[in-house]
C-alpha cells in the first residue's frame, strides 16, 4: 500500500484539522514578520533620516535572509525531520523579529532583519511540507490552500496591530514575544507519517500514528542528490515552470506591497489614508485565498493557477489606469485578491509535484526564487519612483510578468489533482 493511503485510511479529519490549525498558527507569525515593514518602514526613514535606498535595502535584507532560509530548510528538513524543522525556524522567526524592536541604528536593524529573514524564509516551506505529508489526497489541495490563507490573517492582524500603535514602530516588533507560548504545542507535534517511514521503516510510521498498521507500505524511491534530481528529466519541465511561477508571484508581491503606501501617495492618496489603503489591501488577501480553495478542486491545480495569474496582471493595468480614491482602492482590493489567491495555489501545487525524499528540497528551491525576486523587487519598485517614472509604466512591466506566467502554467503546467504522490 502507497505511503497516501495509509494517510488516508489512518489519519482521521480531527487531526488533520488539528494540523492545519497549528501550521495556520506559525504562517501568521510568519507572514507578520515580513509584512510589518510596509508599515513600519515609513516611520524608520523618517525617524534614522533615511535615504529611499537605505529603506529598500532594509526591506531587501530581510529576503536575503529568506533566501538563505530556503535554501537551507531542504537539507534540515529532509535530514533532521520535519518537526526538528519546524521548531527550528519558528523560534528564530519569532526570537529575531521581537529583537529588531531594539534597534538602534540602520545597520544593526539590517542585521537583525536578515537574521529574521532567515527564518521565515525556512518556515514557509518546512511547515508546508509537514501539512502535505499529513493530510488525505482528497483534502491536501484544499487544506494547503487554507494554510496560504492564514498569511492573510497575519498580515491582517499586524495590519491593525500596527496602525494602532505607530508611530510606535518598535511595539510591532516587540509583540512577536507572545510567539514563545507555542513552542511547547510545537514540541509535541509528531513526526509525519512520510518522513517516519522513509527514515525508520514501518516501527517509526506506526509511532507517528500512534496505532498498528496491518498493511505492507511501500518503500518510497530515495534520491542521492536531491537538488540535482530536480533537474532530471522526469522532474524538469515541473521544476521549471514551479521555479517560474514562485519567482513571478514574489516579485509582483514584493514590488506592490513593500511600496504600496508609497504608489498610493504618488496617486494623490494622503498619507494617512495611504497606510488605511494597505491594510485594506491585505484584508482582501483572504477572500483571495479562500476563493482559491474552492478552486483548486474545482477546476484543478493548473488551470486554477493560470487563471488567478492572468487575473493579476489584468489588475495590476486596472491599478495604474484609474484615478480617484474610491477606484484606486477597489482596483487596489482586486489585485490583492488575485495575486494572493496564487500564492494559495502555488504553495498547494509545489509539493505535489515532488515524491517524498525530495519534497523538502523541492519546496525549498521553488522558495530560493521566490526569495530571489523578493530581494529584486523593492529595488525595482524604489527605482522606477526615483527615476520619474510613472505608476503606469512601473505597473505595466509586472502586469506582462504576471500574465507571462499564467500562459507557462497553462501550457505546460502538470495537472496533480487526485494523483497519489509518493
Amino acid at each position: 500500500m502507497r505511503i497516501d493511503e495509509i494517510v488516508e485510511k489512518y489519519v482521521d479529519r480531527k487531526t488533520q484539522r488539528r494540523f492545519l490549525i497549528l501550521t495556520s498558527i506559525a504562517w501568521m507569525f510568519d507572514a507578520a514578520g515580513v509584512m510589518l515593514l510596509s508599515f513600519v518602514l515609513p516611520y524608520v526613514i523618517k525617524e534614522w533620516n533615511l535615504t529611499s535606498t537605505q529603506g529598500a535595502t532594509i526591506a531587501s535584507a530581510t529576503f536575503l535572509g529568506m533566501l538563505f532560509g530556503a535554501l537551507s530548510v531542504g537539507f534540515v528538513a529532509d535530514l533532521l525531520g520535519r518537526k526538528v524543522s519546524n521548531l527550528f525556524f519558528f523560534i528564530v522567526t519569532i526570537t529575531f523579529t521581537f529583537l529588531s524592536g531594539f534597534s538602534s541604528s540602520f545597520e544593526t536593524l539590517l542585521v537583525l532583519r536578515g537574521l529574521s529573514g532567515f527564518g521565515y524564509g525556512g518556515l514557509m516551506p518546512s511547515f508546508n511540507a509537514y501539512l502535505a505529508e499529513f493530510t488525505s489526497i482528497r483534502l491536501r489541495g484544499r487544506y494547503l490552500v487554507l494554510l496560504e490563507s492564514s498569511w492573510a490573517v497575519g498580515s491582517i492582524l499586524i495590519g491593525l496591530f500596527a496602525v494602532n500603535v505607530l508611530p510606535n514602530w518598535r511595539w510591532v516588533f516587540w509583540i512577536f514575544s507572545i510567539g514563545y507560548l507555542f513552542v511547547p504545542v510545537f514540541l509535541r507535534m509528531p513526526e509525519t507519517p512520510k518522513y517516519a517511514f522513509l527514515k525508520g521503516g514501518k516501527e517509526a510510521l506506526e509511532r507517528s500514528l500512534g496505532k498498528r498498521v496491518e498493511e505492507e507500505v511501500e518503500l518510497p524511491k530515495k534520491e542521492k542528490v536531491p537538488i540535482l534530481a530536480l533537474l532530471k528529466r522526469e522532474h524538469l519541465k515541473d521544476t521549471v515552470v514551479i521555479w517560474i511561477a514562485w519567482f513571478v508571484v514574489s516579485f509582483v508581491y514584493y514590488a506592490l506591497f513593500t511600496w504600496a503606501p508609497r504608489i498610493f501617495s504618488s496617486l494623490g492618496v494622503s498619507v494617512v489614508k495611504s497606510s488605511w489603503f494597505t491594510f485594506y489591501m491585505m484584508v482582501a488577501q483572504l477572500p483571495g485565498y479562500l476563493s482559491a480553495a474552492y478552486f483548486i478542486e474545482k477546476w484543478g491545480r493548473k488551470a486554477s493557477l493560470g487563471v488567478y495569474f492572468i487575473g493579476t496582471g489584468l489588475a495590476a493595468l486596472l491599478w495604474a489606469n484609474v484615478r480617484g480614491d474610491a477606484s484606486l482602492l477597489a482596483a487596489a482590493l482586486v489585485l490583492s485578491f488575485f495575486c494572493l489567491g496564487v500564492w494559495g495555489l502555488v504553495y498547494a501545487y509545489t509539493p505535489e509535484l515532488y515524491p517524498t525524499s525530495l519534497r523538502g528540497t523541492g519546496n525549498g528551491a521553488a522558495g530560493v526564487w521566490a526569495r530571489i525576486a523578493g530581494i529584486i523587487a523593492p529595488y525595482y519598485t524604489g527605482f522606477m519612483m526615483e527615476k520619474g517614472k510613472s505608476i503606469a509604466e512601473t505597473l505595466a512591466w509586472i502586469s506582462a510578468m504576471a500574465m507571462f506566467a499564467g500562459v507557462i502554467v497553462l501550457i505546460f503546467g502538470r495537472e496533480t489533482k487526485g494523483k497519489y504522490v509518493d
